[in-house]
This record gives structure tokens, sequence and C-alpha cells, in this order.
């Protein structure tokens, strides 16, 4: 089986257009076929001595890491393939499960010296990624002959753009989430249809902005307020991740940050979290709503709240704290703590089925191209393109690169109606079933 690297996947358009009926029984039809395919590849469970499929995250994995780096290494594993997102999921949350109801104790590390901070158990990575792909296979398997009906069921079908480019930079430190299977990957079985969309840029270094991309959904999937206060959820998991984080950096000496913004569509409401000058915006019925304020020092509420906490902010080229970081919150930073906070904003709309297209983007593409001017950029590449969307964020991300932008640019659009429907006059709007 051909070991891959998902450093090396691509970061460029994808989409998940809406499906007749048809469509998306001939997609359901899709499933027995990429089983087949798979344990075509991979007959057997690894041997000893095999090599894993997938890279795996580091050499040792906290006990409250586990789900997220599983699931982030199943689902990059699946999208490598091309599985059908609804049935890479349901198999990633099975595997999963079914390795987390098992005795985790063979897979213990003492850590290499000991911690003034409360012992926090440490697991082999590695043997982790083995015995999960085990499981992986004996679920892929089992469903071979019968795939469950949550892996059928007809899921809300998402159309969204991305791109990302490292720009001029010597690193590209940005990462992205779309994850339309939300509710899928963690099992969640309510009523509430749920999809989840991220961008992270990350300063000094891509870990934290990795780790925020794989935690930060998935603690947010556990907390006991998702159903009933989805945006205090999300606010929650930041805090965690950071503080999960940090204790990673402590131990394996990380310096590095993120910025983040998090947008969670559950049910008829958009939930957005946000942390530093990563920023979400909302167009409806061609007009820009924003949503949001970004967290910079020169905010005179980030700069009280800093001073209070005996930090300073200056200007060196821009406005810093401690003379260092450019953005006031964020996810690790370890050295800056307290004065850059972890603690995310977060904000909540109805969507009454009027609204056209989120676009989340970090600020590689917001220090240049103004809110005001989204809506006119998106509609331009619209009409070019015959009411396709699909590539629409690679042509923002390079108007942002020939207005000067030098630094990592992740951009991602996230429709909310048909692209097409956006070029006709306005009628009144459907309110969404």
């Amino acid at each position: 089986m051909k070991t891959s690297d998902p450093a090396a996947a691509p970061q460029d358009a994808l989409g998940m257009a809406s499906g007749t009926p048809q469509q998306n029984s001939q997609k359901a039809e899709e499933n027995p076929s990429f089983l087949d395919e798979l344990l075509h590849d991979f007959p057997a469970p690894l041997g000893p001595e095999s090599p894993l499929p997938w890279k795996i995250p580091g050499t040792m994995l906290s006990q409250e890491e586990v789900e997220g780096e599983l699931a982030e290494l199943a689902m990059g594993f699946l999208s490598s393939r091309s599985a059908p997102p609804p049935l890479a999921a349901c198999l990633a949350h099975e595997a999963v499960a079914q390795l987390l109801q098992t005795d985790l104790s063979e897979f213990r590390k003492l850590p290499e010296q000991e911690e003034e901070e409360a012992p926090v158990t440490l697991l082999d990575a590695a043997g982790l990624a083995r015995s999960f792909f085990d499981r992986l296979w004996e679920v892929c398997s089992q469903w071979q002959k019968q795939v469950p009906v949550a892996a059928r069921v007809p899921q809300r079908q998402w159309l969204v753009s991305v791109h990302a480019i490292r720009n001029a930079r010597r690193r590209m430190e940005d990462r992205h989430v779309c994850l339309p299977a939300f509710n899928l990957l963690f099992g969640l079985s309510d009523s509430v249809d749920r999809a989840y969309f991220a961008v992270f840029d990350g300063h000094g270094g891509v870990d934290a902005a990795r780790y925020a991309s794989v935690h930060v959904h998935a603690v947010a999937a556990h907390r006991p307020e998702l159903p009933t206060d989805p945006a205090g959820a999300l606010r929650a998991a930041f805090h965690c991740t950071d503080e999960m984080f940090l204790w990673k950096a402590r131990r394996e000496r990380l310096q590095s940050g993120t910025t983040g913004v998090c947008a969670l569509v559950a049910g008829n409401t958009l939930h957005v979290a946000w942390l530093g000058d990563s920023q979400v915006v909302l167009v409806q019925q061609g007009q820009v709503v924003k949503l949001m304020e970004p967290h910079r020092p020169e905010r005179q509420d980030e700069k009280d709240r800093i001073e209070a906490l005996g930090g300073f902010v200056s200007h060196m080229d821009c406005w810093r704290v401690n003379g260092t970081l450019a953005v006031s919150r964020a996810i690790g930073d370890v050295f800056q703590k307290p004065y850059v906070s972890g603690e995310a904003d977060t904000a909540s709309r109805a969507l009454t089925g009027s609204e056209d297209y989120l676009l989340l983007a970090c600020d590689g593409f917001f220090d240049v191209v103004p809110h005001q001017e989204v809506a006119g950029l998106v509609r331009s590449h619209l009409v070019g393109q015959q009411g396709s969307g699909l590539r629409v964020a690679e042509e923002l991300v390079a108007a942002a690169r020939e207005r000067g932008s030098h630094d990592n640019i992740t951009v991602m659009v996230v429709f909310l109606r048909e692209p097409r429907d956006l070029l006709e006059p306005e009628t009144d709007a459907v309110p969404r079933s």
C-alpha cells in the first residue's frame, strides 16, 4: 500500500455541489465501489513492518489529543483516495470510536523528564496509528457487505471553493478546515444539521495552526453546551485547544501561535468564533454584512486589557504587543501569555435563505482587500465563469497578490445559495426549510 504525506496534498479549490435525487443515488452507489477498491489495495491488516499508509502526527499524543488526531489521520487518508465525504466521515468515526473503547495502556509512554505540572498520560503515536489502520480495515471489511444507513442517507450538499498559497513567505503556515459532514464524523445523532469551516493563520511556525485545525472542531463536538449554545461551545473549544497546545508547546519547546476564525452552520443559524485578525464576512443579496471585529493591539479595549496585565503596546512598523506580535489574541504564543489572550469572541446570526455566501480568510487577504470590495470581486468572477463558483477563491487569492500581499494567503468561499442564482435579479428570498 502506497505511503502518502498529507503535507503534499493540494490546497486548491474544491467543490461539493448540490445534487439531484438521481445524483444523490449515484453517490450512494459509489460507497461499495470505493470499499472494493480500498480493500483491493489494502487486503489485510498492516504487518509489524508494513509502512503506515499516511503520515502520523509526531511521536507522542496525550489522551485528550487522540480522537482529534486519529480523525484527522483517517479523513486525510480517505480523502486522498477520493472517498465520498459522508462515507469517509462515518468510517473515520466508527474506527476511532472502536479504538477508543479499547485499553490504550499498551501505547503508554513515559515523558522524558518530570513535569512540574500535573502529569499527562502520553501515548505512542505510531503504535496508535498502526492499531487504528487495522480497525479501519476491519470496519471497511464489514461495511463492504452492507454500508450502514447513516453513510447512505443524502446529506445537505455544499459548494465550497478554497485556495491557499505560500506566496513570498519562506514557509506556508496557514491551515484550513472544510467539514460538511461534521455530525457524521463525531457521531452526533440529533436532528440539527451541522457544517464547520475554518481558517488558521500561523506565525513563528506551523505547529499551532496545524494543531488548531485538528482540535478546535473535535473539542467543540463534545462540548455539553453544543446543542443549546453552539457559540459557547466554539468559545470553550478555542480556550481548551489553547490550553492543550500550551502544554504541548512547553513539553516540546514550541513557540508558534495562530490566529483563527471558524464558522459553524447549525440548522438555520450561523455561529462564528475568532481569535486575532483572520476574518469572516457574510454577503447577503450582494451586500457585505460585517460579523466581527478582529483582535489587534491598537483596539482600545485590547490595549487596555494588555496594559492592565502589565504589558504594553508599541508601534514598530505596525502596532505590536510587547514589541513583538501584531495580534492581541491567538492560540499558542506560550511566552506572550497572558498578554496575547486565548479567549475567543463569538457571534451568532439567524439565516433566512437570502444569504449568498461566507468568505473566510487570513490577514494576507484582508490587509489588501477591503470588505466592501469582496462582493464585487466575487460577482465579477461569477459573470466571467457563467455562474460557476468552483475557482472563485483562486481568483480572490490572485487579486490579493496583485495588490501587493506578500504574506501566506488562504481564502475560503462557502456558498449558501447556488452561485448561478446570485447573477439573477433579486426576488423575495424564500426562508430555509
